[in-house]
């Protein structure tokens, strides 16, 4: 998936307004976190892979289907934390 496809799924599926992330991390305007994330990434001048707010567009994607798929937002949440944690582990090393 490219920065062009999930730009597009948001704009055709708009998440919620409120979302909690993680149980440290609580996002009270999804409009506002996309468009901060489509800014930063139009001017960002390097690797796409190396730009964090790509990774973050590309984690909140990720969370947002897992939420579509699991009628328990809870269990999908849980999941994430659980990737997000491997791949800081997988960073580390």
């Amino acid at each position: 998936m490219n920065y062009e496809d999930i730009k597009r799924h948001f704009e055709n599926h708009p998440p919620p307004k409120k979302v909690q992330w993680t149980p440290w991390a609580k996002i009270t305007d999804t409009q506002a976190f996309l468009k901060s994330c489509h800014t930063t990434i139009g001017n960002f001048n390097g690797a796409m892979d190396r730009c964090l707010a790509w990774w973050h567009l590309r984690d909140f994607y990720i969370l947002m289907k897992k939420t579509a798929q699991h009628p328990s937002g809870q269990q999908a949440l849980s999941e994430e934390t659980a990737l997000q944690a491997g791949s800081q582990t997988e960073e580390a090393v």
